[in-house]
């Protein structure tokens, strides 16, 4: 069982082809430790540890040419029916279900706009155990040019409904599924990220404070692409890692 329920997202991991880089980067950053999974197929795929528990992973990219860049995993009980849902929903089937050693069951997608995602569906791995404290995730956000057609496309893939705010000038949307809030969606901010950047999902990190994070990610060969700003949320800023995958952290506040 996933400990989150079904349409939540439950784990992320990061695609590099600097996997080494990456185990150094990454604990140095938010204190996590890594261990690699021992299958040789598995390519070196290191699950990070906080205090013992998963949270995040990474590994080697699935093809030659791919970018860096994390992925938001969300939890399923039928991959099968996932992928049924998103071609009729007109979006793509990059990789079509299939079994992770005895871990589950995974898949990747991607919505009209080219954003990609996958699905969980846990066996003996049930993603991530821990959430919403320093160095583990605690959100997963939607950056698109079409936010009316991602509504379309996550309520009929993932029951997902839009809860919209306006947030200054912008109108910012919470994926609402039932009482719960369990992801977000915004449009591109024009001053903030490159013109030429895909629709695409991003995922936080929660850390005791932005500011610090950001400066020690640049310290270990990062790159600050938003500097730390206040949101309704908290405080967060946008980074890259040596290799050029985007993620973000945020400090949540008390």
């Amino acid at each position: 069982m996933s400990t989150v329920p079904p349409g939540t997202p439950c784990w992320a991991d990061l695609a590099t082809p600097e996997l080494d880089d990456a185990r150094r980067f990454y604990p140095e950053l938010f204190g996590w430790t890594g261990r690699v999974t021992p299958e040789p197929e598995a390519g070196g795929y290191t699950v990070f540890l906080l205090d013992g528990k998963p949270v995040a992973g990474a590994g080697p990219p699935a093809i030659p040419d791919q970018v860096p860049i994390w992925s938001t995993y969300v939890a399923t009980d039928d991959a099968e029916l996932v992928a049924g849902r998103v071609e009729r929903a007109g979006g793509q089937v990059v990789v079509p279900p299939f079994e992770v050693f005895d871990r589950g069951w995974m898949a990747v997608f991607a919505d009209p706009s080219g954003a990609t995602f996958s699905v969980w569906q846990p066996l003996t791995m049930s993603g991530a155990e821990v959430f919403n404290v320093p160095g583990a995730m605690s959100w997963n956000e939607l950056v698109t040019p079409d936010p009316e057609g991602a509504k379309v496309f996550y309520e009929l893939v993932f029951g997902w409904q839009p809860d919209d705010q306006a947030v200054g000038p912008m109108t910012y949307t919470g994926w609402r599924l039932g009482t719960q809030i369990v992801a977000g969606m915004m449009p591109p901010l024009a001053d903030d990220f490159p013109a030429d950047l895909p629709a695409y999902w991003t995922v936080y990190f929660a850390v005791t404070d932005a500011d610090a994070a950001a400066a020690r990610a640049a310290e270990l060969g990062g790159t600050i692409l938003v500097p730390p700003r206040d949101i309704p949320s908290g405080r967060f800023a946008a980074l890259r890692d040596p290799q050029g995958a985007l993620f973000s952290v945020i400090d949540l506040g008390p």
